[in-house]
């Protein structure tokens, strides 16, 4: 059994803490037992201690023994496992055209298949995670896994960082050191921030919602109550697609502790725009030229990127198929956005990109291992609010307009968002998965951002 070879570190000590019809109506109202049971490292309801494994309670200095270290190792035999299935995979035949309008290509998925059975080793991303301090607590009934690293230096600014799907906790491992170590990687003490990193429920080491409404409105409630019980009374917050509903979200609780929040995939778009687009009309008014680069962005996604969501959102306990064979989770995660797929497809080609081999396999794996691809797609279902539209956030805000996002957010339309925006970039270079794609830039802006406030 997958949980029977989890340790929990006996030594590991908890970082003290420092100061539907329709393209657009889909996005309008769309969007069991814990993961951790499968890993022993907890004894709530959503995450039960098995014979195989135990958990060492921790004080985090509060006066609790709330948070519980937490470290994983996967057997050898789930390892074998997955390489058996990757090897035995039924082939469908090659697409009849000779691009991506079908899909991931066949192509692509033989490379990446080679390479997860013969060569991939998941151990290194696994003693990675695990050199990391990572914790395990219950919030509302669920247990929350996450990572925690504070800096060294003094003052440093606590930051939670949210991931969405089809990503995970591994997305922001590259930007841990640049921000808690900041002068290793070019910045000065005074870029400094502890950074926390949860895993969403249903996600990775988190536990798995058993009822319905964990929706991203509570995940925003449980990060700030993680955040309080961490022993923060300041603090800010970053999020990319769910992260960035995340983010907002608990921007709109207006926790006094929440300075300010920054995103990589904005929510700005004109309810005329919003509008139009829906209706297959042309653009309201005249639009600036970084306007109508992201009208365009928007047009595409909306008719050719919405299908994965559309069915997450509608019937996620339909999709067996990802939670029994790998290949076919490899090509529904890869099949997220054009930009990505196509440097994904790169990579696969032997390209140097932002992403390796490695990068790109630890995430599909970490998904395959936890076995979370139903209920990591669930959370699409819980959701009934738009991922686009603005939520009418009031506090300061940060944006990061990366040019291969979904759409790339324009100065104009970010200003009117968000009232107070505070910083607003369009770096060079970079995609949906910002953070792991383009770590320096996204730790500049990042630094940037958030100066002011420090």
């Amino acid at each position: 059994m997958l949980h029977d070879d989890v340790q929990i570190p006996n030594g590991a000590a908890i970082p003290a803490a420092s100061s539907g019809a329709t393209r657009r109506s889909f996005l309008a109202s769309s969007a069991a037992a814990g993961v951790l049971s499968l890993f022993s490292v907890g004894s709530s309801a959503a995450g039960p201690a098995s014979a195989g494994g135990s958990t060492k309670p921790e004080d985090a200095g509060f006066g609790t023994a709330a948070v519980r270290s937490f470290s994983v190792s996967f057997p050898k035999a789930d390892l074998a496992d997955l390489r058996k299935r990757v090897s035995a995979t039924r082939w469908p035949e090659r697409e009849t055209v000779g691009d991506t309008t079908q899909g991931v290509q066949l192509a692509t998925m033989q490379k990446l298949a080679q390479y997860w059975a013969n060569d991939y080793d998941w151990k290194k991303i696994e003693a990675k995670l695990n050199a990391l301090p990572q914790f395990v607590t219950t919030i509302d009934g669920l247990d929350i896994h996450f990572i925690h690293v504070r800096s060294k230096h003094a003052n440093a600014l606590p930051v939670i960082i949210t991931h969405g799907w089809p990503g995970s906790i591994i997305e922001q491992l590259k930007v841990i050191g640049p921000l808690t170590d900041p002068t290793l990687y070019g910045g000065t003490t005074e870029d400094a921030f502890d950074v926390v990193i949860p895993s969403l429920p249903g996600y990775g080491f988190s536990g798995k919602p058993t009822t319905t409404g964990w929706d991203p409105a509570r995940i925003a409630r449980a990060w700030i109550v993680l955040m309080k019980r961490l022993g923060y009374t300041r603090f800010v917050a970053q999020g990319g697609d769910w992260g960035n509903s995340v983010t907002e979200l608990m921007a709109l609780q207006t926790p006094p502790e929440l300075l300010a929040i920054h995103t990589n995939m904005a929510a700005t778009v004109p309810p005329e725009i919003e509008r139009a687009l829906n209706l297959h009309q042309p653009p309201p008014y005249e639009l600036s030229a970084d306007e109508k680069r992201a009208w365009d962005q928007l047009d595409f996604f909306y008719q050719h990127g919405l299908g994965y969501a559309e069915e997450m959102a509608a019937r996620p306990e339909t999709l067996f198929g990802i939670e029994d064979s790998p290949i076919g989770l490899a090509a529904w995660i890869l099949d997220h956005d054009a930009a990505s797929e196509a440097l994904i497809a790169r990579v696969f080609d032997g390209q140097a990109e932002g992403l390796t081999r490695d990068d790109i396999l630890d995430n599909i794996t970490l998904y395959w291992l936890t076995r979370t691809a139903i209920s990591s797609a669930r959370l699409y279902w819980e959701y009934k609010g738009g991922f686009f539209d603005p939520r009418g956030v009031s506090i300061p805000v940060a944006v990061s307009a990366f040019p291969d996002e979904i759409y790339q957010a324009p100065k104009s339309w970010a200003q009117e968002a968000y009232p107070k925006l505070i910083f607003y970039n369009r770096p060079p270079k970079g995609g949906h998965f910002a953070a792991w794609e383009q770590p320096q830039l996204f730790t500049e802006d990042l630094r940037a951002a958030f100066r002011p406030l420090r």
